[in-house]
Protein backbone atom coordinates (compact mmCIF):
# COMPACT_ATOMS: atom_id res chain seq x y z
CA UNK A 1 0.00 0.00 0.00
CA UNK A 2 1.48 3.32 -1.05
CA UNK A 3 1.00 6.39 1.15
CA UNK A 4 -1.55 9.01 0.20
CA UNK A 5 -0.08 11.60 2.60
CA UNK A 6 3.44 13.02 2.29
CA UNK A 7 4.53 11.91 5.76
CA UNK A 8 3.54 9.53 8.54
CA UNK A 9 2.68 12.53 10.72
CA UNK A 10 0.31 13.87 8.05
CA UNK A 11 -1.30 10.43 7.74
CA UNK A 12 -1.91 10.33 11.50
CA UNK A 13 -3.42 13.83 11.44
CA UNK A 14 -5.72 12.86 8.55
CA UNK A 15 -6.86 9.74 10.40
CA UNK A 16 -7.65 11.79 13.51
CA UNK A 17 -9.65 14.31 11.43
CA UNK A 18 -11.64 11.55 9.71
CA UNK A 19 -12.53 9.76 12.95
CA UNK A 20 -13.52 13.06 14.59
CA UNK A 21 -16.39 13.28 12.07
CA UNK A 22 -18.17 10.35 13.74
CA UNK A 23 -20.19 10.88 16.88
CA UNK A 24 -20.19 7.41 18.37
CA UNK A 25 -18.21 4.21 18.29
CA UNK A 26 -20.74 2.24 16.28
CA UNK A 27 -20.14 4.72 13.42
CA UNK A 28 -16.37 4.55 13.94
CA UNK A 29 -16.42 0.74 13.85
CA UNK A 30 -18.40 0.84 10.61
CA UNK A 31 -15.86 3.28 9.16
CA UNK A 32 -13.05 0.97 10.29
CA UNK A 33 -14.75 -1.94 8.51
CA UNK A 34 -15.17 0.19 5.37
CA UNK A 35 -11.46 1.10 5.46
CA UNK A 36 -10.53 -2.57 5.72
CA UNK A 37 -12.36 -3.21 2.45
CA UNK A 38 -9.97 -0.76 0.76
CA UNK A 39 -6.91 -2.91 1.39
CA UNK A 40 -5.20 -3.83 -1.88
CA UNK A 41 -5.58 -7.45 -3.02
CA UNK A 42 -3.26 -9.87 -1.22
CA UNK A 43 -1.98 -12.78 -3.34
CA UNK A 44 -3.13 -16.19 -2.17
CA UNK A 45 0.45 -17.44 -2.65
CA UNK A 46 1.54 -15.13 0.19
CA UNK A 47 -0.89 -16.72 2.64
CA UNK A 48 1.73 -19.04 4.10
CA UNK A 49 2.71 -19.89 7.65
CA UNK A 50 5.95 -17.94 7.14
CA UNK A 51 3.93 -14.78 6.44
CA UNK A 52 1.42 -15.29 9.22
CA UNK A 53 1.44 -12.73 12.01
CA UNK A 54 1.29 -14.48 15.35
CA UNK A 55 -0.19 -12.76 18.37
CA UNK A 56 -3.52 -12.13 16.66
CA UNK A 57 -6.66 -14.12 17.36
CA UNK A 58 -7.72 -13.52 13.75
CA UNK A 59 -5.74 -14.82 10.83
CA UNK A 60 -3.36 -12.10 9.60
CA UNK A 61 -0.71 -12.37 6.92
CA UNK A 62 1.88 -9.67 6.30
CA UNK A 63 4.71 -9.25 3.79
CA UNK A 64 7.32 -6.51 3.70
CA UNK A 65 9.20 -5.43 0.59
CA UNK A 66 11.77 -2.77 -0.14
CA UNK A 67 14.81 -1.26 1.46
CA UNK A 68 15.82 1.37 4.04
CA UNK A 69 14.53 4.18 1.81
CA UNK A 70 11.14 2.66 0.98
CA UNK A 71 9.51 -0.14 2.95
CA UNK A 72 6.16 -1.28 1.65
CA UNK A 73 3.89 -3.55 3.66
CA UNK A 74 1.12 -5.79 2.33
CA UNK A 75 -1.31 -7.41 4.75
CA UNK A 76 -4.73 -9.01 5.01
CA UNK A 77 -6.95 -10.51 7.70
CA UNK A 78 -9.99 -12.74 7.84
CA UNK A 79 -11.61 -10.23 10.25
CA UNK A 80 -13.24 -7.07 8.94
CA UNK A 81 -12.35 -4.93 11.98
CA UNK A 82 -8.76 -6.21 12.01
CA UNK A 83 -8.57 -5.41 8.29
CA UNK A 84 -9.49 -1.83 9.19
CA UNK A 85 -6.77 -1.74 11.84
CA UNK A 86 -4.31 -3.02 9.24
CA UNK A 87 -5.43 -0.34 6.79
CA UNK A 88 -4.74 2.41 9.34
CA UNK A 89 -1.30 1.06 10.24
CA UNK A 90 -0.31 0.68 6.59
CA UNK A 91 -1.59 4.16 5.81
CA UNK A 92 0.78 5.55 8.42
CA UNK A 93 3.82 3.32 7.84
CA UNK A 94 3.80 1.65 4.40
CA UNK A 95 5.85 3.33 1.68
CA UNK A 96 8.02 5.19 4.21
CA UNK A 97 11.70 5.01 5.00
CA UNK A 98 12.94 2.84 7.85
CA UNK A 99 14.08 5.99 9.65
CA UNK A 100 10.64 7.62 9.39
CA UNK A 101 8.93 4.45 10.59
CA UNK A 102 11.21 4.23 13.61
CA UNK A 103 10.76 7.93 14.39
CA UNK A 104 6.95 7.76 14.26
CA UNK A 105 5.05 6.62 17.31
CA UNK A 106 1.53 5.32 16.58
CA UNK A 107 -0.15 8.31 18.26
CA UNK A 108 -3.28 7.96 16.12
CA UNK A 109 -4.36 4.97 18.25
CA UNK A 110 -4.82 7.06 21.39
CA UNK A 111 -5.90 10.16 19.50
CA UNK A 112 -8.92 8.48 17.92
CA UNK A 113 -9.73 6.50 21.07
CA UNK A 114 -8.94 3.07 19.65
CA UNK A 115 -7.00 1.98 22.72
CA UNK A 116 -10.13 2.28 24.87
CA UNK A 117 -12.47 0.56 22.42
CA UNK A 118 -10.57 -2.55 21.32
CA UNK A 119 -10.93 -5.91 22.98
CA UNK A 120 -7.75 -7.26 24.62
CA UNK A 121 -7.25 -9.76 21.78
CA UNK A 122 -7.56 -7.03 19.11
CA UNK A 123 -5.22 -4.79 21.11
CA UNK A 124 -2.68 -7.63 21.24
CA UNK A 125 -3.04 -8.17 17.51
CA UNK A 126 -2.54 -4.47 16.77
CA UNK A 127 0.54 -4.46 19.00
CA UNK A 128 1.90 -7.49 17.11
CA UNK A 129 1.30 -5.72 13.78
CA UNK A 130 3.08 -2.55 14.92
CA UNK A 131 5.95 -4.61 16.36
CA UNK A 132 6.36 -6.41 13.03
CA UNK A 133 6.49 -3.07 11.18
CA UNK A 134 9.02 -1.55 13.61
CA UNK A 135 11.18 -4.71 13.69
CA UNK A 136 11.24 -4.75 9.89
CA UNK A 137 12.29 -1.09 9.85
CA UNK A 138 15.04 -1.82 12.41
CA UNK A 139 16.41 -4.62 10.23
CA UNK A 140 16.52 -2.29 7.21
CA UNK A 141 17.73 0.86 8.94
CA UNK A 142 21.33 1.80 8.20
CA UNK A 143 23.68 0.84 11.00
CA UNK A 144 24.44 3.74 13.29
CA UNK A 145 28.09 4.64 13.51
CA UNK A 146 29.56 4.36 16.98
CA UNK A 147 30.91 7.80 17.82
CA UNK A 148 32.26 6.90 21.25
Amino acid sequence: MRPSEASAAEAQAAIAEEFALFGDWSERYQYLIDLGRKLPPFPEAWKTEANRLHGCQSLVWIVAEGDADDLEFHAVSDSSIVSGLIYLALRVYSGRSAAEILATRPDYIAEIGLAKHLSPTRSNGLAALLTFIRDTARRHAPAQEDTT
